[in-house]
């Protein structure tokens, strides 16, 4: 979804990446990097992945004792050279080169972005960072918003990584897993949606919360819940949804959605056409067909809209 945003609309900047990835400290998910990439998509539409901690993009700065105007001048050597090689077709060369230029104004153009030194205790307070459970989590909101504010289109903050019950995966006790993983992450998501509206940013926003699928309503492994994904909830806030809402229900055990059910190419479409988007016309061409984010035909969920 982020590849096809910033396809469809370009990006803002070009001192910084169009589409984020911010991953768990604890590791990948089990899919890995695949799950975000740009699919057949040309590769400048993948991701740039932020590691964690508190250096997310690694060699930004400059190595001792050079220059600006020497670095400068070994990009446009790389450049020059790279040029003399690419195929019009080649988009991962392409790609590549494309990322040297970036690399470049990272350094030059938008190190704040991910500077959280300049931010007000109380807005650090805001997001839980320096709490025991929500310091992680709160940092990595914190720079989505500092993202935000200086053009990045789309960014993914990950929640949970690394394998079994390190993520929202309660196969074993949901309870321990949910109330857990909650405390990681409840307060640092407050603290973006108001730090947003308090700047004037939620209204272009969009923030939207889910997983791939739901928890079943019988227990497995007698305290757990299995994978389920015939009744879920997703939730959405700012980018000219309408909040304080609720849209559809399931049976009285949270077997099946039953009461006006949509599905995730409904979000799809709803999330394009907030941005302004028509699923009809952003298109791409692959092996003969003219493909889409929403693959067949996506409702707008107009409750919310």
């Amino acid at each position: 979804m982020g590849s096809w945003l910033n396809y469809g609309l370009g990006s803002e900047s070009d001192s910084i990446p169009g589409y984020v990835v911010m991953t768990d400290p604890k590791g990948a998910l089990p899919a890995g990097q695949p799950m975000y990439t740009q699919g057949f998509l040309p590769a400048n539409f993948q991701p740039t992945m932020f590691r964690p901690g508190e250096n997310p993009v690694l060699n930004l700065n400059l190595p001792n004792g050079i220059s600006l105007k020497e670095r400068k001048r070994t990009l446009d050597l790389i450049g020059e050279l790279n040029r003399a090689n690419l195929n019009e077709e080649d988009h991962e060369f392409s790609a590549r080169i494309d990322s040297y230029d970036l690399a470049f104004k990272m350094q030059t153009e938008a190190p704040e972005a991910r500077d959280p030194s300049r931010e007000s205790q109380e807005t650090l307070n805001l997001y839980g960072i320096g709490g025991e459970h929500t310091n992680d989590y709160g940092r990595r909101c914190l720079m989505a918003r500092k993202l935000v504010e200086n053009g990045v289109r789309f960014i993914t903050v990950v929640s949970g990584g690394g394998t079994g019950d390190l993520m929202w995966d309660a196969h074993k006790d949901i309870e321990e897993n949910h109330v857990r993983m909650a405390q990681h992450t409840d307060q640092p998501v407050a603290g973006l949606i108001k730090d947003l509206k308090r700047r004037g940013l939620l209204d272009s926003t969009l923030v939207l919360w889910g997983g791939e699928f739901g928890r079943s309503p019988e227990a497995e492994a007698g305290i757990g819940r299995d994978h389920h994904n015939l009744g879920f909830t997703m939730w959405m806030a700012g980018g000219g949804i309408k909040g304080g809402q609720v849209v559809g229900a399931t049976d009285e055990i949270g077997l099946h959605a039953v009461e006006r059910p949509y599905h995730f190419r409904d979000i799809h479409n709803t999330i394009l056409h907030q941005l302004g988007l028509d699923q009809h016309k952003l298109t791409y061409p692959h092996m003969g067909r003219d493909e889409r984010l929403t693959f067949l035909e996506g409702k707008l969920v107009r409750e919310i809209i």
